[in-house]
């Protein structure tokens, strides 16, 4: 009988420990798919911030079976270097609740940069949102984790 009583103490007690991991937010931390699924971004600490770079691509060569590089950035002196690896995200520091702000993320598809902030939904995705000036004035994406392992690149 006594077996039978610590036992049932020990599932109550792991049952206080669980509910309450459970009501943290999600990590940012991770590997990340865009929202088009064209890419993944690790998300990292720098510092005592987050950056993510760009660590898996659906398509890593170009036409010319080249690995792809960063030819639409305005600054033609950085052409050549590669999209993978790039540091797509950066300068995000944590609000509270999942929420991170303050950072910016790059567009290699134009070269242009903006500024975002992130959090992390309670279903585990991403809401992401870069804009110019501010956040009434952007765009939101969903980033959710891969199903499987990526191989990085």
């Amino acid at each position: 009988m006594r077996a039978i009583a610590a036992a049932s103490l020990a599932v109550f007690v792991f049952g206080l420990l669980g509910s309450g991991a459970r009501g943290a937010p999600p990590s940012a931390t991770g590997t990340w798919l865009t929202a088009d699924g064209r890419a993944a971004v690790d998300i990292e600490a720098c510092d005592d911030k987050l950056c993510g770079t760009i660590a898996w691509m659906k398509v890593p060569l170009n036409e010319q079976g080249k690995p792809k590089t960063d030819i639409h950035n305005s600054d033609e002196t950085q052409h050549a270097r590669p999209l993978c690896g790039l540091r797509l995200l950066w300068g995000f520091s944590p609000e509270g609740g999942g929420a991170w702000s303050g950072g910016q993320i790059y567009d290699p598809a134009t070269g242009d940069s903006y500024s975002s902030n992130f959090h992390v939904q309670p279903d585990g995705t991403l809401l992401l949102r870069g804009y110019l000036g501010i956040s009434l004035f952007g765009k939101s994406q969903v980033w959710t984790r891969p199903a499987a392992q990526l191989a990085h690149c």
